[in-house]
This record gives structure tokens, sequence and C-alpha cells, in this order.
């Protein structure tokens, strides 16, 4: 027998699945006129979807007519297969389901630098509170340069960001979550350290040596403001701290992270009244595709956490 074209067989879709329901529903209620009731329809349409699902599969399933109903050779093996594939349908359904409730899976997170001993960020907090939701989704967490950061998430590498807030990208959406204080500091070695802040002016800083970020961010924005003389350039306040430790350039630390140089002595912040800004941090998503179940909780746990 010639296979009908564009058969069943060679593309299932919701119709057809609705066809095999009704076949096997006709076929354990023993009929047409007991599957009126079951399947709340009249016999001529049920008559009508039985011979429209025999010309997609280019079978004979069943005999109806005045003697009964009856399956035949090919309908019993039919309605073999049909349960099968029915089954299937409806474990797959539970288990998306089930995969909903659970959300499993994996978070991309990056963020830039120091942010553990700063006393605003509850990331960790977050963190704890999103395993608690949602224990089998494994977190990926990196730190990485800012403009990495941007570029990864808008290529979707990156789920979720948390970057300065500066010169926002049109393809990214900004959720304030933290800030932190900003000053310039030297170390213990450097010329300033030894000298007050009233024998110290704005044209004394920008003579000296001064190290900055060098990616798009407040940092360069802020260092070229003031007119301050750059001449070394990092990607991340560790290794700016190492050069501020060195004794021969001075740059813009957190004061919780300069904190404990300060501590033992090893530096100091200069003209804090003057040589001073306050960064925004962000949690940043693309725009377009909308994030996933998983983000938008990762998201909402930030929120919660930082506004409490």
């Amino acid at each position: 027998m010639v296979m009908a074209r564009n058969s069943l067989v060679n593309n299932i879709g919701d119709a057809d699945l609705k066809l095999l329901r009704i076949f096997k529903s006709v076929v354990e209620s023993g009929g047409l006129a007991a599957a009126e009731t079951e399947l709340n329809i009249g016999r001529s349409t049920i008559s009508k979807h039985l011979s429209d699902l025999e010309h997609r599969l280019d079978l004979r399933l069943c005999d109806r007519g005045p003697a009964g109903f009856a399956l035949t050779e090919d309908g019993a093996k039919v309605l073999e297969a049909a349960d099968s594939l029915l089954g299937s349908v409806s474990d797959f359904r539970a288990e998306v389901n089930e995969i909903k409730k659970r959300l499993v899976g994996t978070i991309r997170i990056a963020f830039f630098d120091q942010c553990a001993s700063n006393p605003e960020v509850n990331l960790a907090k977050s963190i704890a509170a999103f395993n608690l939701a949602a224990p089998n989704v494994e977190i990926d967490l990196s730190i990485e340069p800012p403009t990495a950061i941007e570029t990864k998430v808008i290529g979707g590498e990156l789920d979720i960001g948390i970057i300065a807030q500066h010169r926002p990208s049109p393809s990214l959406n900004y959720v304030p979550i933290y800030g932190e204080n900003m000053y310039v500091y030297c170390g213990r070695d450097h010329e300033f350290f030894e000298r007050s802040d009233a024998g110290l002016s704005l044209a004394d800083v920008r003579r000296t040596n001064y190290a900055g970020i060098s990616v798009n961010s407040p940092n360069l924005h802020v260092g070229q403001k003031l007119g301050l003389r750059r001449s070394a350039k990092v990607q991340s306040e560790h290794a700016l701290s190492i050069l501020i430790l060195s004794g021969r350039y001075i740059g813009f630390l957190p004061d919780h992270l300069a904190r404990i140089f300060e501590q033992r002595g090893s530096m100091r912040p200069i003209l804090p009244d003057q040589l001073y800004y306050r960064t925004t941090f962000c949690a940043v998503t693309r725009r377009r595709p909308n994030p996933n179940r998983i983000t938008s909780l990762f998201m909402q746990t930030l929120e919660r956490q930082h506004s409490e």
C-alpha cells in the first residue's frame, strides 16, 4: 500500500494527537455510540475523525456500521502504538512541569572585582536565598572586567552581570542594587604619606603618578575629569592596590577595600574632601530575549536582599 503524502507517520502534530485520542476513546468505549458521552461530540463527527485518521495513516483501523464496531488487525497494532505515543507525551509533559517547578539548569553570573568586603553588598545572602529556592540550579560565578561583562551579557554568554553604572547600553536592563565610596590613596612609601592634607593641593596630586582602571568606567571618567596624569593602567582594583602599595602611584580605591591597608598603616586617603566619588552598581540582563525563569528568580532575589 502506498503511503499518503503528508501522512501522520512523517509529520505528527497536535491535530494528529487529538485524532489518536479520539480513536483510543472509541475503542475503550466499545464503539461510536458509547463514545459520544465520553467525548461529548456527535456520532457523525466521531466517524469523520476516525475517517480522517485512517486517511492520515492510509490504513483501515476499524469496521463500523449496523453490525457493530470492531478493530481490524491493523487497527489493533495502531492502538498499541498510540498507547505508547500518548503515554510518552503525557510523561514528557509531567517531566517538563516538574522541571519548571524545580528549576534545573545553570545560571552564569559575573561581577567586577572586590565586593565581598563591601558592607552594602548582599551578594552572598542573595546566593544563599537563591540556592534554597532553586537547589538544583548550578551557579557559575566569575570575576571579569566591566566591558567583558557587558559584552558577554549582550551576547548571551552570561545571564547576569554586576557592574558600575556608567554610560548604559541600550541592549541591557540595569537594576541598581548597591553602591561604594571611592577615595584616592597613597602607599606608606609615597611622598604624600607623611604630609598633611593641609599641605597638599590638587595641583600636587596632578603632578604625581596616577594609576587608574583602563576600561570604560566611572574610575576612568573621574580621573580624566580631575586632570590626573595616568602613568599606569590596570583592569582590576586588586592590581591597583599593588601599584598604590608600591609607593610610586596614587589611585582611587573603594574605602571598604582600602580599610585593611589603612589599619596596617600601609596606605592612607589623600584630600578625601576633594578626591571622592560614589559609584552605584547595577545588576544587568539583556533586553532581548526576555530573561528565563532562573535568571528572573535570581534578579528578584538580588533586589529583595538589597532592599532589606
